[in-house]
């Protein structure tokens, strides 16, 4: 069972990917509602993978993603997005991040770029 760190400003997107991930087998090891709490949570529990929102405050997704990665090469991040942030979903690919999703979340979209990026 794979073991995922959870990072969005908005509880109710949080909640909303747990639960498609809970239900389909998988262990939400952590929540974090910024880039900072982030790294730090990854480099205490270290997740097999993470899904990371775009925007947040104090520190956004995509230098989160460069700190991780710094601090794991082998970290699998997986980006969320709204609509209209194609620019910012390019800079995260490029900063390590395996695949993205965008809201709202379709679970089966969610689950098909988890086990790609676990693959």
């Amino acid at each position: 069972m794979a073991r995922v760190l959870i990072v969005d400003d908005a509880a109710f997107m949080r909640m909303m990917i747990k639960d498609i991930l809970e239900k389909n087998g998988f262990e939400v090891v952590g929540e974090a509602s910024n880039g900072i709490k982030a790294v730090e949570m990854y480099k205490k529990d270290k997740p097999d993978i993470v899904t990371m929102d775009i925007t947040m405050p104090d520190m956004d997704g995509i230098e989160a993603v460069k700190q991780i990665k710094a601090f794991d090469p082998a970290a699998k991040v997986i980006m969320c997005s709204a609509m209209g942030q194609q620019t910012m979903v390019m800079d995260a690919i490029r900063a390590g991040a395996r695949d993205f999703i965008v809201k709202p979340f379709q679970a089966d979209r969610v689950l098909e770029a988890i086990k790609k990026a676990l693959g």
